[in-house]
């Protein structure tokens, strides 16, 4: 048998690993990183959302069930069942 089994792209599986599992940490830190300024800046959005309502004349609970509303595509959850 040959050895020196290669995919169909022509890359060695063992040497493909090889070089992806060293920098797995440092996608899931930059991923990480990524993740929280994105839901940091949602909850910003969120915030001026539902002040902008309450502003053009929406009572507190409707804005309120309205930003929850607003803020759903932001949750991982929403993402996870996208994909699928």
């Amino acid at each position: 048998m040959n050895e020196n089994i290669k995919d169909d792209m022509g890359v060695e599986p063992i040497k493909f690993f090889g070089i992806i599992i060293p920098k797995i940490p440092f996608l899931m830190f930059r991923f990480t990183g990524i993740f929280l300024r994105f839901k940091s800046d949602a909850n910003k959005a969120g915030k001026i959302f539902q002040k902008e309502l309450i502003k053009n004349g929406i009572n507190e609970e409707t804005a309120s069930d309205l930003t929850e509303i607003y803020m759903e595509s932001s949750h991982i959850r929403s993402f996870i069942q996208n994909f699928n």
